[in-house]
Protein backbone atom coordinates (compact mmCIF):
# COMPACT_ATOMS: atom_id res chain seq x y z
CA UNK A 1 0.00 0.00 0.00
CA UNK A 2 0.92 3.62 -0.92
CA UNK A 3 0.00 6.82 0.82
CA UNK A 4 -0.31 9.81 -1.64
CA UNK A 5 -1.84 12.96 -1.82
CA UNK A 6 -5.23 13.08 -3.99
CA UNK A 7 -8.41 15.25 -3.79
CA UNK A 8 -11.99 15.15 -5.05
CA UNK A 9 -11.17 17.24 -7.93
CA UNK A 10 -8.38 14.41 -9.03
CA UNK A 11 -9.52 11.36 -11.84
CA UNK A 12 -10.45 9.60 -8.20
CA UNK A 13 -12.90 11.79 -7.53
CA UNK A 14 -16.06 9.15 -8.28
CA UNK A 15 -14.17 6.71 -6.56
CA UNK A 16 -13.53 8.35 -3.34
CA UNK A 17 -17.11 9.15 -3.59
CA UNK A 18 -17.89 5.37 -4.15
CA UNK A 19 -15.43 4.82 -0.76
CA UNK A 20 -16.20 7.67 1.02
CA UNK A 21 -20.43 6.38 1.29
CA UNK A 22 -19.04 2.13 1.62
CA UNK A 23 -16.99 3.94 5.18
CA UNK A 24 -20.16 5.64 6.01
CA UNK A 25 -22.58 2.83 5.73
CA UNK A 26 -20.65 0.93 7.79
CA UNK A 27 -20.35 3.38 10.40
CA UNK A 28 -23.96 4.21 9.78
CA UNK A 29 -24.89 0.48 10.72
CA UNK A 30 -22.46 0.61 14.10
CA UNK A 31 -24.02 3.40 15.72
CA UNK A 32 -27.32 2.88 14.33
CA UNK A 33 -28.18 6.23 12.76
CA UNK A 34 -28.03 7.09 8.58
CA UNK A 35 -27.61 10.62 9.06
CA UNK A 36 -24.02 11.49 8.93
CA UNK A 37 -23.82 14.21 6.44
CA UNK A 38 -20.69 12.33 4.41
CA UNK A 39 -22.48 9.37 3.62
CA UNK A 40 -24.94 11.59 1.40
CA UNK A 41 -22.70 14.18 -0.14
CA UNK A 42 -22.59 14.22 -3.89
CA UNK A 43 -19.41 14.56 -5.48
CA UNK A 44 -20.07 18.60 -5.94
CA UNK A 45 -20.78 18.74 -2.36
CA UNK A 46 -17.44 16.54 -1.52
CA UNK A 47 -15.42 18.83 -3.78
CA UNK A 48 -16.89 22.55 -2.34
CA UNK A 49 -15.27 21.75 1.40
CA UNK A 50 -11.47 23.28 1.58
CA UNK A 51 -10.02 19.75 2.83
CA UNK A 52 -6.20 18.62 1.74
CA UNK A 53 -6.42 14.85 1.32
CA UNK A 54 -4.48 11.20 1.18
CA UNK A 55 -5.62 8.21 -0.46
CA UNK A 56 -4.34 4.75 0.51
CA UNK A 57 -3.62 2.62 -3.05
CA UNK A 58 -3.09 -1.16 -3.10
CA UNK A 59 -0.77 -2.73 -5.25
CA UNK A 60 -3.64 -3.62 -7.97
CA UNK A 61 -3.93 0.52 -7.86
CA UNK A 62 -7.52 0.76 -6.01
CA UNK A 63 -7.96 3.56 -3.90
CA UNK A 64 -8.50 1.71 -0.10
CA UNK A 65 -9.04 4.26 2.08
CA UNK A 66 -8.60 7.96 2.26
CA UNK A 67 -8.40 10.96 5.00
CA UNK A 68 -9.16 14.53 4.69
CA UNK A 69 -8.77 17.34 7.10
CA UNK A 70 -8.68 21.42 7.60
CA UNK A 71 -5.75 22.81 8.84
CA UNK A 72 -4.33 26.30 10.87
CA UNK A 73 -1.42 27.24 11.73
CA UNK A 74 -1.93 26.13 15.37
CA UNK A 75 -4.07 22.91 14.25
CA UNK A 76 -5.24 20.35 12.13
CA UNK A 77 -8.47 19.11 12.28
CA UNK A 78 -9.29 15.46 10.80
CA UNK A 79 -12.43 15.81 8.48
CA UNK A 80 -13.56 12.49 7.45
CA UNK A 81 -11.49 9.03 7.47
CA UNK A 82 -12.76 6.39 5.30
CA UNK A 83 -11.36 2.60 5.06
CA UNK A 84 -12.79 0.48 2.20
CA UNK A 85 -15.11 -2.54 4.11
CA UNK A 86 -12.95 -4.78 2.34
CA UNK A 87 -10.03 -3.20 4.10
CA UNK A 88 -10.95 -3.16 7.74
CA UNK A 89 -8.45 -4.40 10.51
CA UNK A 90 -5.38 -3.86 8.27
CA UNK A 91 -3.74 -1.18 8.62
CA UNK A 92 -5.04 0.84 6.29
CA UNK A 93 -7.04 3.77 8.72
CA UNK A 94 -3.67 3.99 11.17
CA UNK A 95 -1.57 4.34 8.71
CA UNK A 96 -3.77 7.12 7.08
CA UNK A 97 -3.64 8.70 10.25
CA UNK A 98 -0.22 8.37 11.10
CA UNK A 99 0.65 10.03 8.37
CA UNK A 100 -1.56 13.24 8.92
CA UNK A 101 -0.21 13.45 12.52
CA UNK A 102 3.50 13.35 10.63
CA UNK A 103 2.65 16.36 8.77
CA UNK A 104 1.02 18.19 11.29
CA UNK A 105 4.37 19.32 12.80
CA UNK A 106 3.57 19.48 15.62
CA UNK A 107 0.61 21.13 15.75
CA UNK A 108 -2.56 19.75 18.13
CA UNK A 109 -4.47 17.76 15.79
CA UNK A 110 -8.63 17.31 16.13
CA UNK A 111 -11.24 14.25 14.86
CA UNK A 112 -14.73 13.25 16.03
CA UNK A 113 -16.55 10.48 15.56
CA UNK A 114 -19.76 8.48 16.48
CA UNK A 115 -19.95 7.81 19.82
CA UNK A 116 -20.62 4.67 19.08
CA UNK A 117 -18.26 3.92 16.16
CA UNK A 118 -16.22 1.61 18.82
CA UNK A 119 -13.18 0.73 16.24
CA UNK A 120 -12.74 4.23 15.64
CA UNK A 121 -12.71 5.42 18.84
CA UNK A 122 -10.09 2.69 19.79
CA UNK A 123 -7.89 3.50 16.79
CA UNK A 124 -7.93 7.13 17.98
CA UNK A 125 -7.04 6.05 21.37
CA UNK A 126 -4.81 3.63 20.31
CA UNK A 127 -2.79 6.58 18.93
CA UNK A 128 -2.44 8.63 21.89
CA UNK A 129 -5.60 10.68 21.40
CA UNK A 130 -7.06 11.87 24.44
CA UNK A 131 -11.48 12.05 24.67
CA UNK A 132 -12.16 15.72 25.17
CA UNK A 133 -16.10 15.94 24.95
CA UNK A 134 -19.45 14.92 23.17
CA UNK A 135 -22.00 16.59 21.42
CA UNK A 136 -25.59 15.87 20.09
CA UNK A 137 -25.18 17.09 16.78
CA UNK A 138 -28.75 16.01 15.46
CA UNK A 139 -31.37 14.96 18.00
CA UNK A 140 -30.33 11.58 19.24
CA UNK A 141 -26.88 11.75 17.24
CA UNK A 142 -23.40 12.10 19.17
CA UNK A 143 -20.01 12.36 18.41
CA UNK A 144 -17.25 12.16 20.68
CA UNK A 145 -14.14 14.55 20.05
CA UNK A 146 -10.39 13.68 20.73
CA UNK A 147 -7.47 15.48 20.54
CA UNK A 148 -4.03 15.15 20.43
CA UNK A 149 -1.55 15.15 21.71
CA UNK A 150 -3.53 14.07 24.62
Amino acid sequence: MRITETSPDSSLGEELLTLQRAAYAVEAEIIGDERIPPLHESLDELRSKPLRWLGAVNDDGRLVGAVAWAETAREVDVDRLVVHPGAHRRGVGRALVKEVMSRAGGRAITVSTGRANLPARTLYERLGFALRGEDEVLPGLWVVHYAFPG
